[in-house]
């Protein structure tokens, strides 16, 4: 048995024996204390750092392993309430391992949400990105090394990311319920510095519209391990080349909550949704909304 494979079974034997459910297949993956997982009912909070081996990485990642609820109490699945992020020192294996994780304890659908910067002046602050595609500028990922083909096969099909089933029936939700929403090809950078006006003109020259530096890594776990992916920017700074100015800590917050308030109607609907449930189209039987 690989380290890798070591590490994930630590992890989730820990979790399943602390679970309260008997099964769990859908998760949602955010930054952490977004606004919109508050809907939800806490049924058992972990902390990340009570995780064993490494959970959480460096002690730089604050998070918490949630085993949620709706409020009604009908449907359960998981909130991961942060990204182990690569700008605090990570390796990527570390960033990845959540997701591994989530494999493991029977997950195959999983929604991810970052905190975004747009480069594309169609969009606006306080607005939602739909992702449909992404270009990592990362300079490394979670399977470069020794592959575990227990975990996924050595070199992964990345032509369908994001489904493109789901994808296309989140765009007749959004048509239906009048909801403005960007597709989005996302680029993933390291950070934590943010982007001056050269490197934003260029990542708008080559097909990207927002920018972050969480999704990328943890959508190839996902890909890599056959969960199904959905992944949404919540649009935070403007990135727009020779539109480039100094926002305050306060307004991305802001914007970033008005584009909360927003997604909170949709995760809801996503965590209800019957076909959630269903195998990803990785797997036979395909699946739909």
């Amino acid at each position: 048995m690989t380290e890798q494979k070591e590490r994930i079974n630590e992890s989730a034997a820990y979790l399943k024996a602390l679970s309260p459910f008997s099964r769990v297949n859908f998760a949602v993956v955010t930054y952490y204390d977004s606004s919109f997982i508050k809907q939800f009912q806490a049924v058992k909070k972990i902390n990340y750092s009570d995780i064993p081996p490494k959970f959480n990485g460096t002690k730089e990642n604050k998070g918490e392993f949630i085993f949620a609820s709706s409020k009604n109490g009908e449907e359960k699945f998981i909130i991961l309430n942060g990204h182990i992020n690569f700008y605090n020192g990570n390796k990527m294996r570390d960033v990845a391992l959540p997701i591994y994780v989530l494999k493991e304890l029977g997950v195959k659908n999983i929604v991810i949400v970052d905190e975004v910067g747009h480069l594309n002046p169609r969009c606006e602050v306080g607005e939602i990105a739909l992702i449909y595609d992404h270009i990592n500028l990362m300079g490394d990922n979670p399977l470069i090394g020794e592959n575990d083909d227990s975990l996924g096969t050595r070199f992964p099909d990345m032509s369908n990311p994001y489904d493109e089933k789901l994808y296309s029936n989140l765009e007749k939700y959004f048509s239906e319920k009048k909801v403005k929403y960007n597709p989005s090809v996302y680029l993933g950078v390291t950070g934590p510095e943010t982007e001056t006006q050269a490197e934003c003109r260029f990542y708008g020259d080559i097909g990207a519209d927002v920018l972050g530096y969480s999704l990328v890594p943890e959508n190839i776990a996902a890909v890599h391990s056959g969960i199904n992916c959905i992944a949404f920017g919540m649009i935070s700074r403007e990135l727009v080349a020779d539109r480039l100015a100094e926002i305050s800590e306060e307004d991305k917050l802001k914007n970033r909550i008005k584009a909360e308030i927003t997604f909170a109607t949709i995760i809801a609907d996503l965590v209800s949704m019957p076909a959630r449930r269903l195998p990803s189209s990785r797997q036979a039987g395909g699946s739909k909304l």
